[in-house]
């Protein structure tokens, strides 16, 4: 346990910080879920502007890393030119 006030408060901080970036990562696998079961084009462009917008905003924030969002991108960008066929 921390002795110093400052310790403590980065521990306190720490907490915060550690809950809300796995409510964004949560929030980006439910969409990325979303997005894979989308079956035609419509549901899938639908679903997939929500999850670039969600993962953009988590590489802002620092995060999910740049390579991941791209990558994911890609693959959303891979699917709909399938669908679209």
């Amino acid at each position: 346990m921390a002795n110093n006030k400052s310790s403590k408060k980065d521990i306190r901080r720490t907490a915060t910080r550690t809950a809300n970036n796995r409510t964004v990562r949560s929030r980006i696998k439910t969409l990325a879920k979303s997005a894979s079961a989308s079956t035609d084009a419509e549901s899938l462009k639908a679903s997939s502007s929500a999850l670039t917008s969600a993962l953009d905003k988590a590489v802002k924030k620092g995060i999910v890393h740049p390579n991941k969002v791209a990558r994911t991108k890609s693959r959303l960008a891979k699917a709909a030119a399938k669908l679209a066929k």
